[in-house]
């Protein structure tokens, strides 16, 4: 049985180290995906409450009044945030997915009705 010399248990140790940190990196980069379908829900839910926002002052802008729907609009988004705190840790990811799949519905159609009061504006001068 020889012996290794120094130099090259050394540069093995190294080795072994070097893989290890880089693989421990390598998975701590790696998302869950149900952590991820819980950051894009809170991503969807921030752009719709953005595209409600926008809406109620259009709307604003154009009634003079709030308009309820919007209004509506808002609270079933704090109700949603609210259900994602309390149950987002247990949620399946299916129904994280498909809540998601209703938020940015309900954006698309937040634009195209604001696509339809801009053009009821007509031009702006």
């Amino acid at each position: 049985m020889t012996a290794f010399s120094f130099p090259v248990v050394s540069a093995v140790f190294t080795i072994v180290i070097v893989g290890g940190l880089g693989l421990i990196w390598w998975m701590s980069r790696r998302t869950d995906p149900r952590q991820r379908a819980v950051t894009e829900l809170l991503d969807a839910a921030d752009a719709l409450e953005s595209r409600l926002r926008t809406a109620r002052a259009e709307i604003e802008s154009i009634t003079g009044g709030e308009d309820e729907t919007v209004r509506t609009a808002l609270q079933e988004m704090l109700r949603q945030r609210l259900w994602l705190q309390q149950h987002g840790s247990t949620a399946s990811l299916r129904k994280l997915q498909d809540m998601r799949a209703s938020l940015d519905q309900a954006r698309n159609r937040i634009d195209q009705q604001l696509t339809l009061v801009q053009q009821a504006r007509g031009p702006q001068t």
